[in-house]
């Protein structure tokens, strides 16, 4: 771990830069070196180590330096005791789950999650071990509520939400876990912790995943969850050390650099969608446009009241057309890339057909079909006359 502590004394922007870095003892290099060894030195007498212990670093299973690192820095970011970083972010969703449920439990979550989420919840956790999902409209807190039973052990939230971009109140649900003495964990890769920080609103536990705008660049996958020091430890024993979801120390070494640049990023992600959203809602060819910081969003009161510096850069549109219509609109762009994953540099764009599987769970408007659109880094002119000339090109102007 490194020598300086950067706490909540620091801003974020010094937090992000600085914890978990420090000056390499060996070689003097201010920048911590990737440490690619899969195994580190024992001491003299090994016979005492508890080989599953992730408190010294023996195995890089167990937990390498680099990974050590990253952890110190995403707890400074999330403004929690501890952290767990692992190899992906549904590493890290399944993580919790595996961790804090068994036969017989119950968990509330929102009906519009990642499509990891909606699998692991409603096929896989419930075939094999009999665990029980209700899938709720979480932006209501009283449905929350409603559909808390007996043997309810968790409530897990996304915010926004994927794909469709919903808002949920963390306060007022943390508040309702509270009563219930059940863990409340918030999917919060949308919005990073530069925009939100769940855990400063009664979240138990905060999940990312660190491949999207914490890394930012499109070149590394990991997970993270951050929390209360005796939660974590638990899914480190768990879900890393028993189940092998170890993070590579590349892709470690690769995220701690990413990270550095989060707010700058997330600053410009954010300033360019409004402007983004609020061309599309002003354009004859789009059908509905849902974006939490426009004032006409359902989701808007809410996400400003818990999102701070900006709404992030993730949008979701519809344009009036069938699929066709749409899938000519994005084989038009010249600027913005068709392809999954979000939260890289370059503009992202994927098209969800009205053959969605989950189309049932989503709000009428979106069940034509439309686009989630993750806005980059780009000038947000160049994007805004990418979406123009598409739009025209395609036919639909």
């Amino acid at each position: 771990m490194s020598q300086r502590k950067y706490g909540s004394e620091f801003g974020f922007l010094t937090r992000a830069v600085h914890t978990g870095n420090d000056v390499d003892r060996e070689t003097g290099a201010i920048k911590r070196p990737i440490t690619l060894g899969n195994c580190y030195e024992l001491p003299y007498d090994p016979s005492s180590l508890n080989w599953s212990s992730a408190d010294k670093a023996l195995y890089t299973r167990n937990g390498g330096v680099n990974q050590k690192y990253l952890q110190e820095k995403i707890a400074a970011l999330e403004g929690t005791e501890d952290c767990v970083v692992l190899a992906s972010g549904v590493a890290a969703l399944s993580g919790i789950f595996f961790t804090f449920l068994k036969s017989g439990d119950h968990v509330v979550c929102s009906k519009v999650t990642y499509i990891a989420v909606y699998r692991l919840l409603t096929e896989h956790l419930k075939e094999k071990y009999g665990i029980e999902a209700t899938l709720v409209d979480t932006s209501d807190p009283e449905a929350v509520k409603a559909a808390i039973r007996p043997n309810t052990k968790l409530i897990h939230i996304e915010t926004p939400g994927n794909p469709t971009i919903g808002i949920s109140d963390i306060a007022a649900i943390a508040e309702i876990a509270r009563e219930n003495g059940i863990l409340l964990s918030v999917d919060n890769t949308f919005a990073s912790p530069y925009l939100q920080r769940p855990a400063e609103l009664g979240a138990d536990l905060t999940v990312e995943s660190l491949t999207k705008y914490i890394n930012g660049h499109g070149d590394a996958l990991g997970g993270s969850v951050s929390g209360k020091k005796e939660l974590i430890d638990k899914i480190r024993a768990e879900a890393m050390v028993n189940l092998g979801g170890a993070i590579s120390p590349f892709n470690a070494w690769l995220i701690m650099r990413g990270a550095v640049t989060l707010p700058l990023r997330m600053r410009q992600h954010s300033e360019s969608a409004l402007k983004v959203a609020q061309f599309l809602k002003s354009n004859p060819a789009v059908r509905f446009v849902a974006y939490p910081g426009l004032g006409s969003d359902r989701g808007h009161k809410v996400a400003a009241k818990q999102m701070k510096n900006g709404f992030s850069g993730m949008i979701a549109f519809g344009l009036n057309g069938d699929a066709d219509a749409h899938n000519r609109f994005v084989s038009c762009l010249r600027v913005i890339t068709s392809a999954v994953s979000l939260g890289h540099d370059e503009s992202l764009i994927v098209f969800l057909g009205p053959d969605d599987e989950r189309q049932y769970l989503y709000p009428e408007e979106f069940h034509g079909g439309f686009f989630r659109f993750s806005v980059g880094l780009e000038d947000t002119e160049d994007i805004v006359g990418d979406i123009r000339q598409a739009l025209e090109r395609a036919g639909l102007t």
